[in-house]
């Protein structure tokens, strides 16, 4: 018998995460802790098939000038059982829609598996990649600078033999503002709204039981580049980072990331995520960044498109000003 449930224990939930191989971070239980100090009313929910676990979701309530809605980031499937309960909740807590970003394969049959439940491709992504790049970091460290790209493991020992770029790293919570002081004067620069300092403090503090570094790059002492990287279930995770574009010359970025992916080994992960990925030879803003990160070898990971499950006339509304945002937005 197939049963939807409510999971209570942190140890099953994470238990189930470790024996997957897709998997990001924005399922773990301590992300529903910070999905919780955020201010959001959660759900972990998972689907038993004879009481065996077959799927686990986390669901989010998101009120937002523009609607309210449930969030589901990065679920690893979906079923009837788990749909008919996700609708069931929504109603309750007066929703006009659902929004899921799958960690399922692009393929034909997902996307009929989705429509034929009665959902449509997003106009947004769900504040989770639908693509990414990743590192399998099982390799020597001399393997994965001979895998690198040539020019990408010239920058970094370049940046090894400058007396003035120095990486340093961080578990202290005090830090996120040397962080955001920086990511603040970037977003000012390149003109993009950046995670709050609550967003960030949150995260961080969730995270900080050994499951959190922040690395800073500094140029003759000033921090000119940082990094938020999370490991969790085996994985390291390049979720933030921000450089100054006054010293985009300086290679800093390149050794601040190799010390995060040796980092990550170090701690036994066994793959670096890169977060996010998109076509480098188009227009989007994030193509620079993902020919940067593609430099230290990897492959790309392209998942399901962002989907919307619409319960309320009220949705598209809400789809016409997501559309004509993402237009504006050039993405």
């Amino acid at each position: 018998m197939i049963i939807c449930q409510e999971i209570t224990s942190k140890e099953v939930w994470e238990r189930f995460f470790a024996g997957n191989q897709e998997k990001t971070f924005l399922q773990s239980w301590n992300w529903g802790e910070f999905q919780e100090k955020m201010g959001h009313k959660i759900w972990w929910l998972g689907v038993y098939n004879d009481g065996y676990p077959i799927s686990i979701i986390l669901a989010v309530k998101i009120q937002a000038k523009r609607g309210t809605f449930l969030l589901i980031q990065h679920a690893l499937g979906i079923s009837e059982v788990l749909v008919n309960k996700l609708k069931e909740i929504a109603q309750e807590e007066g929703c006009s829609f659902i929004r899921i970003a799958p960690l399922l394969p692009r393929t034909e049959e997902n996307k009929k598996l989705f429509k034929k439940m009665g959902f449509r491709a997003s106009p947004m992504h769900a504040n989770a990649y639908e693509a990414t790049w990743k590192l399998d970091i099982t390799p020597s460290e001399e393997e994965l600078l001979a895998n690198m790209r040539k020019t990408t493991r010239y920058l970094i020992h370049q940046a090894e033999k400058n007396s003035d770029i120095a990486i340093t790293k961080s578990n202290q919570l005090s830090d996120v503002d040397i962080y955001q002081k920086l990511n603040s004067k970037v977003a000012k620069r390149q003109r993009f709204t950046p995670f709050s300092s609550e967003f960030v403090r949150n995260e961080f503090e969730v995270f900080a039981n050994n499951q959190t570094l922040l690395f800073f790059g500094k140029y003759k002492g000033e921090v000119i580049a940082s990094a938020l990287v999370i490991f969790w279930s085996g994985i390291g995770f390049y979720h933030q980072a921000a450089l100054d574009p006054k010293h985009h010359k300086i290679p800093i970025a390149y050794l601040l990331q190799w010390e995060a992916i040796k980092e990550a080994k170090r701690r036994g992960c066994k793959l670096y995520d890169f977060w996010g990925y998109v076509d480098p030879k188009s227009r989007h803003p994030w193509a620079g960044p993902t020919l940067f990160k593609m430099g230290f070898g990897g492959k790309a990971y392209e998942y399901l498109k962002t989907q919307d499950l619409p319960l309320s006339w009220k949705y598209w509304l809400i789809y016409l000003f997501e559309t004509l945002r993402k237009i504006k937005r050039g993405l």
